[in-house]
């Protein structure tokens, strides 16, 4: 009886036991999960969660039963130490050596941690897991607060939303001119700056941290570039996320900001395959790798790498794609844009109503829907067809989306 073992209990690492429960794959199916919990999706946890308005068990990929219904053998609370990919073992922190016909390498990625002085004090917090999370809405949930947000991010905003609507008050502090400045660029960065700022959050951009500062062993401020000093209860850091490679880099395999696969997830290990957040694929539609951190990558790709492990023929090709929800701000965005592309918009930016497109060469790479509902389709239609089109019919309401694709 063939044995197939996921490592990594998120999202990816268990959609990928359901599809090969559900592909009909009969032998052993072994989900090795880090964290002492069933698995979850990650969105919640800065989102319906934290902001009180979805239950904890809500995050959850599938409840308690589902796995031993399917004979999926979940190990919570147990870490792969080693991999030998010559031998077809992985080492486990319980001592035991698990062999293996196909594995896949799900292992997410970690928060990336402050070096500055001061980052051990109490008091500073990180998000990245459902205990993290726990935590987090404890802080905030009674108000009244003064909380820093480190990090201009998604997380960080997202936080920084729901910190304000318990009644914190609250200062983001970002080193690149704008929120967000990588991931959509100035102009774009701006119209979240505005959206905090006016629900009272103080955003200080172009503003580096440096030192935080406490007494008694628990925060108490931040000092900040210019020696201002603000102060803090509690410290939130969401400076971007690390990838968990380093099971992947001991045993050998190609890791380049990511363990490097081809367009069907495979590793440069025989029978090693790799999803998620770790994972530095060759994405078809774009011609060279890209990794992605966001829910849908996991939630796609997972599937993808067990039919791949199943020896089906599987090209990941899917547009990147992610959400957020700040405040009244719900916003979708589609393909990969950079900083430096051109932006326009269609719509009502002022009125944060509006769909941004980011071009580059005259082709749209990206889109973003803000409060501007069932488009994505048509946004990643356009992005996949690779049109050159006429920047007025861009920014023309009158002219259908699906129309703009040639």
């Amino acid at each position: 009886m063939a044995t197939h073992v996921i490592v990594g209990g998120g999202l990816a690492g268990a959609k990928a036991a359901e599809t090969l429960r559900a592909e009909g794959f009969d032998g052993r199916v072994v989900l090795i999960a880090a964290e002492a919990e069933l698995p979850y999706e990650r969105p919640p946890l800065s989102k319906g969660y934290l902001l009180g308005s979805a239950e904890r068990e809500k995050a959850r990929v599938h409840d308690a039963g589902w796995y031993e219904e399917h004979d999926v053998e979940l190990r919570a609370g147990v870490r792969a130490t080693g991999l030998d990919a010559a031998g077809h073992t992985v080492a486990l922190d319980t001592g035991e050596e698990l062999g293996y016909d196909r594995l896949l390498l799900a292992t997410g990625s970690s928060a990336r941690r402050l070096t500055l002085p001061g980052a051990d004090l109490d008091g500073v917090r990180y998000l990245r897991t459902l205990p993290d999370s726990d935590r987090l809405l404890a802080d905030l949930a009674g108000g009244g607060r003064r909380v820093v947000v480190v990090g201009g991010g998604w997380i960080g905003l997202e936080v920084g939303a729901a910190a304000r609507g318990y009644g914190n008050e609250v200062t983001v502090v970002e080193p690149q001119p704008t929120p967000l400045h990588a991931a959509l660029g100035a102009e774009m960065g701006e119209v979240f700056a505005g959206l905090h700022r006016e629900h009272g959050v103080d955003v200080r951009t172009g503003t580096g941290v440096r030192e935080l500062r406490g007494a008694g062993g628990r925060v108490t401020s931040v000092l900040v570039d210019g020696d201002a000093e603000v102060p803090a209860d509690l410290v939130v850091v969401g400076i971007g996320a690390v990838p968990n490679t380093e099971l992947a880099e001991a045993a050998g395999l190609e890791v380049d900001r990511g363990i490097v696969t081809d367009a069907a997830l495979r590793t440069s290990a025989p029978d090693v395959f790799a999803a998620g957040d770790v994972a530095s694929s060759f994405h078809p539609l774009y011609g060279r790798h890209v990794r992605v951190e966001h829910w849908a990558n996991a939630l796609n790709g997972g599937p993808a790498a067990a039919r791949s492990m199943l020896g089906q023929a599987v090209s990941y090709d899917r547009v990147p794609y992610f959400f957020t929800d700040q405040y009244d701000l719900g916003m979708e965005y589609s393909g990969l844009g950079g900083p430096d592309d051109a932006v326009v918009c269609r719509g009502d930016v002022g009125a944060r109503e509006f769909i941004a497109f980011w071009l580059s060469e005259g082709r749209v790479v990206a889109g973003m829907n803000v409060n501007v509902w069932d488009v994505t389709d048509p946004i990643q239609a356009l992005i996949r067809s690779g049109a050159q089109v006429p920047v007025e019919r861009l920014t023309d309401p009158a002219v259908p989306l699906e129309d703009l694709a040639g």
